[in-house]
């Protein structure tokens, strides 16, 4: 019998969502796996983890198929603009699809996919089939702010970050290899 794939969501305000899912590919790839990480909201300009997962070879794939964060309000968003991050969701969703179908992960992260679900980018429903109808080996993780409670109720582990302080309040800019 097949080791069943769990579904581990990585949520909350704080900072280290996407941190957390990479350290569980790291694990996973030491142990042998193959890996995929597709990036929702994330253009795939600029983010250190992008260098550092190119880093470990053919054992990851990483698809940054975001374009770029439709920040915290959706209704300051053009509607143009907000027809371009769509587009972008659904066509990385219509990937995922593909890839999860594929047999050839052991483990998919679908990094800010809790975000594109808030912002109505892609259908919770859609996605609550797929996790449903997931092959049973599978194993995935989904981060992101804002894990809608079908989610949270599917998951196998959900972890919740939480802002005690960061130095952003104290007017810190994001530090290169630390933030991004």
């Amino acid at each position: 019998m097949s080791e069943r794939g769990l579904i581990l969501v990585n949520t909350g305000n704080g900072k280290g969502k996407t941190t957390a899912a990479l350290g569980v590919v790291l694990r996973a790839v030491g142990q042998g796996l193959k890996v995929l990480v597709l990036q929702f909201i994330k253009s795939g300009h600029g983010y250190g983890e992008l260098k550092g997962l190119e880093a470990l070879g053919e054992a990851v794939t990483i698809r940054s198929m975001g374009k770029g964060f439709i920040y915290y309000k959706k209704d300051e968003v053009s509607p143009e603009e907000f027809d371009r991050h769509k587009a972008a969701a659904q066509e990385g969703w219509h990937t995922l699809l593909e890839e999860v179908n594929s047999d050839k992960w052991d483990l998919i992260v679908m990094d800010e996919i809790n975000n594109a679900i808030h912002y109505d980018l892609i259908s919770v429903h859609d996605v609550v089939h797929m996790l449903a109808h997931k092959p049973e080996r599978l194993h995935l993780i989904l981060t992101g702010r804002y894990a809608k409670p079908e989610i949270i109720d599917m998951a196998d582990t959900v972890t919740e970050m939480n802002v005690v302080k960061h130095a952003y309040e104290k007017g810190i800019k994001a530090a290169k290899g630390i933030e991004f």
